[in-house]
């Protein structure tokens, strides 16, 4: 008989929170590209150029950002 109470396996769930995680990421990153659109465009008429991050790199970072913070609640 096994004693499981002092050296208690470990059990990864690598794979299936790797998916989950990327889901999320599509989901908030398609989100958030409306607003960074909009952001960017308002930044390039303000400053009369187009040398910012553009939009999908704005909305990737910002997708970058609220991800993990969800899965570390």
């Amino acid at each position: 008989m096994a004693d499981f109470t002092s050296n208690t396996p470990i059990t990864t769930r690598a794979r299936p929170l790797k998916t989950e995680f990327m889901i999320y990421f599509a989901i908030i990153f398609l989100a958030t590209l409306p607003l960074a659109t909009i952001t960017w465009a308002l930044a390039a008429f303000r400053s009369g150029s187009l040398t910012d991050k553009g939009p999908i790199a704005r909305a990737w970072t910002q997708a970058r950002i609220i991800t993990p913070m969800i899965f570390s609640a």
